[in-house]
């Protein structure tokens, strides 16, 4: 049998997200309530009837809809008041730095079902055989001479990329300042950072020339959350942070392509090797993504023709805006990720 609470509470969870669930259940309550005296437990009736819980719903729709037009707005801005763009998938080429494995090999394969070409850039070539659709170069980004070498071979072979994953990226040993490996710190912003600078000189003209392309950019939570141990990663993704804020602006201001779409997405930890030591950790309780969740999410904002901004999990939105909360508040997330990392603080960076 299913208890009073579980009748509610699950009505009301979509109320918090949807407005077109709230209304119609609010207006039931107020002038068609004697129908629903019919059909809900008296006790269950009881409680709906309440005027706490009808305030209650007018607050979650008013929250509701504020959201809605709020989510509404945000793509607005986001795409500078321009409607989605359009994108023919036969026509699109998505490169993607690090695609040979992991996330970018997801989205690589994903991209390539779904009718878009792809070529990926990597220093190893992926271990599983790629279908004819993804094309793959031996490349450090990193180097701009041997970016700018491949760049010139995939424009000759399949044109201009109108897609840029800049999804090559590198951890670190979780390591204090003073201990952290001075060669692991620059390597970490060359690949983290500075990639991103090479690639989008290399590849951004076409796309302002055109007017149409979509620049996506792998941030971090702890882009809004640094804390002990990961002090040189978090530097590299807020680094890559302010690299998309900065690159959204000149697009707008300096090159005048508004819709050249820009993405940033900032996931919690993902399901990889590289965080075996932290998920072995019995008091290890933070959410966890699958890889296919990330590579879906980006996949899908790219083909929708609209600029965005995802953080993963959805639940961890509030993160963003840490930095405003007051400080015994911030400093207090803070201790508890870098108490938690200092726990893998031996894992060496083969694992991480």
């Amino acid at each position: 049998m299913v208890s009073p609470t579980a009748l509610l509470t699950s009505p009301l969870r979509v109320a918090l997200r949807n407005p077109i669930a709230t209304g119609p259940l609010l207006v039931s309550i107020l002038y068609y309530s004697d129908k629903l005296e019919k059909i809900l437990p008296p006790a269950v009736f009881a409680i709906v009837k309440s005027a706490g819980f009808v305030h209650a719903l007018r607050v979650f729709l008013a929250i509701s809809i504020i959201r809605k037009l709020s989510n509404r707005l945000s793509t607005y801005v986001l795409n500078h008041g321009k409607s989605a763009a359009r994108i023919v998938k036969s026509q699109e080429l998505a490169l993607i730095t690090g695609g040979a494995s992991g996330i970018g090999e997801l989205m690589a394969r994903e991209f390539a079902s779904k009718g878009v070409r792809v070529v990926i850039l990597d220093l190893q070539p992926p271990k599983t055989p790629l279908p004819s659709t993804i094309a793959y170069y031996t490349c450090n980004v990193t180097k701009s001479s041997e970016l700018a070498s491949v760049a010139s071979k995939i424009r000759a072979t399949y044109g201009h990329p109108t897609i840029l994953i800049n999804n090559a990226g590198v951890t670190g040993d979780v390591l204090p300042i003073l201990t952290a490996d001075e060669k692991a710190i620059r390597n970490l912003f060359e690949v983290n950072t500075i990639s991103h600078f090479l690639t989008v000189k290399e590849f951004l003209p076409a796309m302002v020339k055109q007017n149409h392309g979509h620049v996506v950019t792998i941030g971090s939570l702890s882009s809004y959350v640094t804390c002990a141990g990961m002090v040189d990663y978090a530097c590299s993704k807020n680094s890559a942070v302010a690299f998309h804020e900065g690159l959204r602006q000149e697009l707008r201001a300096r090159y005048k392509a508004p819709n050249v779409r820009t993405t940033l997405i900032t996931p919690s930890w993902i399901r990889t090797p590289m965080i075996a030591p932290l998920l072995a950790e019995p008091s290890f309780r933070d959410p966890v993504l699958e890889p296919e969740v990330v590579s879906n999410a980006i996949v899908d904002q790219v083909l929708s023709g609209n600029s965005g901004h995802i953080i993963l999990p959805k639940s961890m939105n509030i993160l963003s805006c840490i930095r405003g909360w007051p400080s015994w508040i911030q400093e207090s997330i803070r201790n508890t990720t870098g108490q938690m990392l200092a726990m893998a603080e031996t894992a060496d960076r083969s694992k991480w």
